[in-house]
């Protein structure tokens, strides 16, 4: 019986078919070494993975390498996760990788993984936990090496952004042994010390080894308990720890904590400069508008003639009288007694009443009028600067060598000007 052949096409296909429904090469995990590393120019990485006795094909496309958190390069040690397939064309198999961490890394991610679970389960990273910051610290305390060159990054920025604000150096160990440990007694006796009003927790860039000691729960804890509030700002802005969480602001970098944990003495002094420029523009108005009534009162028959308010009552008075003496007074004291004593008593005393009130208006209107006199503001050492007939307001409207004439209460002083010194 004569045998069927099969093509080559078809060969590859059943040998695909077959990987392909293979679950044990569907999620392989290897640790291996990387070489022949080449990456493509669309993004996709080839490589070979071998171990001592063996070596297999392997590639990364574009979508999965573009989520790695590290450059691969010849002689890594990897462990990579991925799928098992045939590659039809050249009849070759291969490990298609999906996932890829450097040898002894993974065990620290997982590490991380597992403690920020656990730490967001009990409320550390809660926002109701997070304290504002102060708008104007005057005591900023650093937590970090005192020899690299991250604090004198925050140093430099906070005395060129904010120079009213004193440092504090508390130095800690950042990496290796006794890392957290230090991290812990420095944020402690920060808050026993009770002279920062915020603190800087953080170091340079480095490796996740390097880094790890902002990843243990003592030192997140400590962050935690802190009555200080904390900016953490540890290695580069894609470098993520533990206590950034924790903390009650993350800084991406040493030097962005210390541009964000002070204001800019510039764009402050450009503030209050416009806000005094609006202050002096409303109280010109309010000065002028006051003025402008009190001219309007100055020009009132009633302000020139006070007098006059009494006029009328007293030509009742004046008519009274006449009548009376007009009268046999005998008869009309006896008949109307009674009547002539109450209209006397009211007439007196809504005189009286009624000169009270207008003399206590008088004098109010004299008492606001003495506040807007300039003379009584003269009076406490203030003198009006006149340049010609000109008010001069700004040392910007004088010159060196200007004759000047200074009013004051009693006088008025001529004076050149030998020195101009501007305030900021």
């Amino acid at each position: 019986m004569e045998r069927k052949y099969i093509t080559v096409s078809a060969l590859n296909k059943y040998l695909k078919f077959r990987l392909d429904n293979d679950q044990n090469l569907q999620n392989v995990l290897l640790k291996a070494e990387i070489s022949n590393f080449k990456r493509h120019s669309r993004g996709h990485i080839y490589f070979t993975l071998k171990d001592e006795e063996s070596q297999i094909a392997a590639m990364m496309f574009f979508n999965n390498a573009k989520s790695l958190v590290f450059e691969p390069k010849e002689g890594d040690k990897v462990i990579v996760e991925g799928y098992v397939s045939v590659y039809e064309n050249a009849g070759t198999y291969q490990i298609y990788v999906t996932k890829m961490s450097l040898a002894g890394i993974g065990d620290l991610y997982q590490a991380y993984e597992l403690l920020k679970q656990q730490l967001a389960a009990k409320g550390l990273f809660a926002a109701e936990h997070k304290r504002k910051l102060p708008l104007y610290p005057t005591a900023i305390g650093v937590i970090t090496s005192p020899t690299g060159a991250a604090v004198h990054d925050v140093i430099n920025i906070i005395n060129r952004r904010f120079p009213l604000s004193r440092i504090y150096v508390y130095p800690a160990l950042v990496q290796g042994e006794g890392a957290k440990a230090s991290l812990v007694s420095m944020i402690e006796k920060a808050n026993q010390d009770q002279l920062c009003d915020i603190l800087i927790v953080g170091r340079g860039g480095g490796s996740i080894e390097d880094l790890w000691a902002f990843n243990e729960e003592v030192v997140a804890n400590a962050v935690y308990e802190s009555q200080i509030p904390i900016i953490s700002a540890v290695g580069h802005e894609t470098d993520f720890t533990i206590i950034d969480f924790v903390a009650d602001l993350r800084a991406p970098t040493p030097s962005g904590a210390a541009e964000l944990v002070v204001p800019d003495q510039i764009m402050l002094l450009q503030n209050i400069a416009k806000l005094k420029q609006k202050l002096n523009y409303l109280l010109d108005n309010q000065i002028h508008s006051k003025l402008q009534r009190l001219q309007v009162l100055t020009e009132t028959p009633i302000f020139r003639h006070p007098d006059r308010l009494f006029e009328k009552n007293t030509l009742h008075l004046i008519t009274l009288t006449s009548r009376l003496e007009q009268t046999d007074p005998l008869k009309i004291f006896t008949k109307n007694q009674l009547l002539i004593d109450n209209l006397t008593n009211r007439l007196n005393f809504n005189f009286r009443l009624m000169f009270d009130r207008q003399s206590h208006k008088y004098q109010t209107m004299i008492n606001k009028l003495e506040l807007l006199n300039p003379l009584t503001i003269m009076k406490k050492g203030y003198s009006i600067i006149k340049k010609g007939s000109k008010i001069i307001r700004s040392v910007t409207e004088m010159s060196i060598n200007d004759s000047l004439s200074l009013a004051l209460t009693d006088g008025t002083a001529e004076c050149v000007v030998n020195k101009i010194r501007k305030e900021a």
